[in-house]
């Protein structure tokens, strides 16, 4: 039931969004165009790397290798983490038809790591954005239209118990399985797009995304974070949820419906910018079609004739 209330409200607030004009639509490039490769140190000439010899009497002692290893370590971190910066900065800018945020989302496969700080920045961003708010006031209405939760009750005040049942699992689902479980198993919370490839090797990389992750090691393993995340989730509904469903099996079934509409999501991004293209080049096609229509009246139409002018006669 909650799969269905989730991927309904998803499907009407996608059509929504799809009624939007071509214009305001964003190209794939100028939404993700993150940098390829990570920033290099600009590396010092051997004249001016090498520490100049002190007079034997001057009592200078040059600095030793082992503390200028440690300071050149220390700057290709910070810069790394800069760099990081830079790279989610461009991400908490990313939105599928202006509107729905894809903070969680990037194209580049070589995107450095985050640190525990940046994946909660990540999900705070997320969480607070205008979009979830929007999709629960969708998956609440439809919550309110099957009388789910019959213990809300209807009206305004059953609705408004909905909402915020509805925010709250998304807040801390999220919370759990983008930020805690993330910075502690060292996950990564993005989806990485694949974007190339048959339709079907892309729809199976999508749908994998939810139970498969890439680590902050560049490796990739189990996604341990998002799973279980969503399940914590759920069982800290049981607090706010009426009384008949707080039970063992509709608590698992609540965490594994959330992580079922992780994977509708990432579907929907994934496979988002072949729909901006698709629609782009069938308003192409017609704004030709009208211009070409539009040639054919305008040299089928007879120039208009004259009316000749008879000669003038003197009395």
């Amino acid at each position: 039931m909650a799969l269905n209330r989730w991927l309904a409200a998803t499907c009407v607030a996608l059509a929504s969004l799809l009624a939007v004009p071509v214009a305001r639509s964003q190209s794939t490039d100028a939404l993700l165009n993150l940098p390829d490769d990570p920033a290099t140190l600009q590396q010092s000439s051997p004249s001016s790397a090498s520490p100049a010899a002190a007079p034997a009497n001057s009592g200078v002692t040059a600095p030793s290798s082992s503390s200028t290893q440690t300071a050149a370590s220390q700057t290709a971190e910070d810069d790394e983490r800069k760099k990081a910066e830079e790279q989610l900065k461009e991400q908490e800018r990313q939105r599928v038809f202006g509107v729905m945020a894809t903070f969680n989302t990037t194209t580049n496969k070589d995107a450095l790591p985050l640190s525990p700080g940046q994946k909660y920045q990540l999900f705070f961003k997320s969480a607070t954005d205008p979009w979830p708010f929007v999709l629960t006031v969708f998956s609440a209405g439809i919550d309110q239209a099957e009388n789910s939760f019959p213990a809300y009750g209807q009206g305004v005040e059953g609705y408004a118990k909905r909402y915020g049942a509805g925010y709250a699992d998304y807040f801390t689902g999220n919370f759990f399985g983008n930020a805690v479980l993330t910075s502690w198993w060292h996950e990564d919370p993005r989806y990485f797009q694949k974007g190339t490839g048959s339709g079907f090797s892309r729809f199976m990389w999508a749908a994998g995304s939810t139970v498969w992750c890439k680590r902050d090691n560049g490796t990739w393993g189990p996604n341990y974070a998002n799973v279980v995340g969503n399940l914590i989730g759920a069982a800290i509904s049981n607090v706010y949820y009426p009384q008949s469903d707080r039970t063992f099996g509709g608590t698992i079934e609540r965490g594994f419906s959330v992580s079922a509409q992780g994977i509708v999501g990432a579907e929907v991004i994934e496979f988002w910018p072949d729909m901006v293209r698709h629609h782009r080049r069938k308003q192409a096609e017609k704004l030709a079609r009208q211009e070409a229509q539009r040639d054919v009246q305008s040299t089928s139409q007879p120039a208009p004739q004259t009316a000749p002018q008879t000669p003038h006669q003197n009395p």
